[in-house]
């Protein structure tokens, strides 16, 4: 995020999207990990009602956000390859920071559904989670209201917020093999399809183990589940700066020359 805003070569539709992805594992890792270690470390911990929603709500508005926010991504990797030359004239600036904008807003409001519907549920006796963060299902287990329309509720949600990105990013990716698979020279479809590396790593590790939870949902294997939560929360946010800044020279040539003109100002001040 830092190296977006001093470098000028880095000023270009992905790196935004690069750092607003680098913003929302911020948000998800600080939700998540401090509470995780603490129950590591004793065994467990305890968090009221109110701080257990309030946890999901941040949750959610990250994971949804990071949907949206990959499809935009495979949108630009569509125009970059499959329409070049109306590329700078869709993708500009304004248009750009449009969307981060609309992602932000429309993912509070899709993920601020399931937290109000959390909140008008009646919950009994039963206070305890058999999870390291506060998700959806395990908060449900708590509710002794009927919780039949909010299942519903939630197909709906998830398909807004988790398959229509998903089915979009797919429909991407097929126009851009199709538009890869038509270049005659083996080292332009290697160029071509390498700027797409990075994005589809993320989208598998991200959408795989997220799809194996929700969409599959594995009862009596709490293990499993708990496991599979681990790369969505915890090991997204750690894989994406290796992934898209650490093994790119975009990056690594932007650090040497920030690194360069430091080391300049500190000796010729």
């Amino acid at each position: 995020m830092v190296l977006f805003h001093l470098s000028k070569t880095l000023q270009s539709p992905m790196y935004l999207f690069i750092t607003q992805l680098s913003l929302l594992d911020i948000i998800l890792s600080s939700d998540i990990l401090p509470n995780f270690l603490y129950i590591i470390l004793h065994d467990g911990c305890t968090m009221s009602l109110a701080g257990c929603i309030i946890q999901f709500s941040f949750f959610a508005h990250a994971e949804v956000s990071e949907c949206f926010l990959l499809t935009v991504m495979s949108y630009d990797r569509y125009l970059a390859i499959c329409k070049p030359l109306h590329y700078n004239s869709i993708m500009n600036q304004s248009i750009c920071i449009k969307s981060v904008i609309i992602i932000w807003i429309l993912c509070f409001k899709i993920t601020l559904i399931d937290s109000i519907s959390l909140c008008n549920l009646y919950y009994c006796n039963q206070n305890i989670i058999h999870h390291f963060f506060c998700d959806y299902e395990p908060i449900l287990e708590l509710s002794c209201s009927d919780t039949s329309w909010i299942h519903n509720q939630t197909y709906v949600v998830g398909f807004i917020g988790i398959v229509a990105p998903f089915m979009l990013i797919v429909i991407s990716y097929i126009y851009i093999v199709l538009t890869i698979l038509k270049i005659k020279s083996i080292t332009g479809r290697q160029k071509a399809f390498t700027t797409c590396n990075s994005h589809l790593t993320v989208v598998c590790i991200f959408y795989g183990t997220l799809f194996a939870v929700y969409l599959f949902p594995t009862k009596g294997l709490d293990i499993l589940n708990k496991v599979l939560s681990l790369f969505y929360t915890l090991m997204t946010p750690l894989l994406n700066p290796i992934i898209y800044t650490f093994r790119n020279k975009d990056f690594k040539k932007a650090t040497e020359k920030i690194k360069l003109s430091s080391t300049w100002q500190m000796r010729y001040p």
